[in-house]
């Protein structure tokens, strides 16, 4: 169908009017952030259900934005022009999506589709937060976006991970029979500041089990892979690609592929700890290997993640040590 569509404001270069759902978590409040001290107004818009107010501080001092507190499984009634709606909501680590399933299938599906009829009502283009959990636990690796995915329908993770594949689904109809301007990136595990302690994640959890002087728990041997990338590599992925034209999904992670085992090793390393690794059975559907081919975002925007990952564990390490309390 035609588009009635104009071209959404690129990032670069004139102030833009975001609507950012997820703003109270990890990456929505660094992102938020960032956005704001780029000179771009923000309307963050959360429920708390996974996110924390004390990420919105820094952003709560800002002229630039404004919060509205709102489930998006409901419509969302936003006043005056919009540039663009970012879709960051949803929970995303295994004990938070396994703690509130429905919810997370419900904001990956309701919730994408009210945000798009918001982009199609204003004439924005439509930004997905989706993820590498759409691969499942892959046969092809890397995974590159023409890859479908090796994904258990009826598993543990199914809540997040069929709930993603739905949200990517109904933006690209939406793009097709609307004309809607979308990207959608599919981001790859992400860690650093203002990531909850006690999400479940792997650094989140070695670094709160060295903090209060605990074992390390490894779930299986440890040889199961990640490609860990900081939070900055991903934000500026993002705005990167806010400023291209391109619409098909891209992989944002970081090639660089690593055993649990060797990440808990160097946090040890890195925090000075003689802390004992316990190993513990390995969850239903918990994937063996996870490395992104980023030939697509290397091509389209010469984008590649910049920081190393001693690096980002150093700075990371550094914020906890300055807000953990024993």
């Amino acid at each position: 169908m035609e588009s009635g569509f104009a071209k959404p404001q690129a990032y670069g270069g004139i102030i833009i009017i975001i609507v950012l759902t997820g703003v109270a978590g990890f990456i929505g409040s660094n992102l938020a952030d960032r956005l704001l001290r780029e000179g771009h107004t923000v309307i963050g818009v959360d429920n708390f259900l996974t996110g924390s107010s004390a990420n919105m501080d820094n952003l709560l001092r800002s002229p630039n934005f404004e919060f509205i507190e709102h489930d998006v499984i409901f419509p969302l009634v936003i006043e005056g022009p919009v540039d663009w709606v970012m879709h960051f909501a949803s929970p995303a680590s295994p004990p938070k999506y396994l703690a509130f399933p429905i919810e997370t299938m419900r904001v990956s599906s309701e919730g994408t589709m009210h945000l798009l009829h918001l982009a199609k009502e204003k004439q924005a283009g439509f930004f997905l937060a989706s993820t590498s959990e759409i691969y499942g636990n892959p046969s092809v690796h890397p995974q590159p976006e023409s890859y479908y995915g090796n994904v258990n329908s009826v598993g543990a993770r199914s809540c997040y991970n069929e709930a993603k594949r739905y949200a990517e689904a109904i933006t690209y109809w939406m793009n097709r029979i609307y004309g809607i301007p979308v990207r959608v990136i599919r981001i790859f595990n992400t860690f650093g500041p203002k990531m909850d302690l006690n999400d479940g994640r792997v650094i989140t959890n070695f670094i709160n089990q060295i903090l209060a002087k605990q074992n390390l728990t490894i779930y299986g041997d440890g040889r199961q892979t990640r490609s860990f990338q900081y939070i900055d590599d991903l934000l500026e992925g993002i705005v990167r690609l806010m400023s291209t034209a391109y619409e098909r999904p891209v992989n944002l992670g970081n090639p660089e592929e690593v055993t649990i085992l060797e990440v808990a090793e160097l946090l040890k390393e890195l925090m000075k700890s003689n802390a004992q690794i316990e190993f513990l059975p390995l969850p239903e559907d918990d994937p063996r290997r996870r490395k992104p081919d980023i030939t697509v975002s290397r091509t389209i925007m010469a984008w590649e993640p910049a920081i190393s990952l001693r690096e980002a564990l150093t700075r990371t390490i550094h914020y906890y040590q300055g807000q953990y309390i024993h």
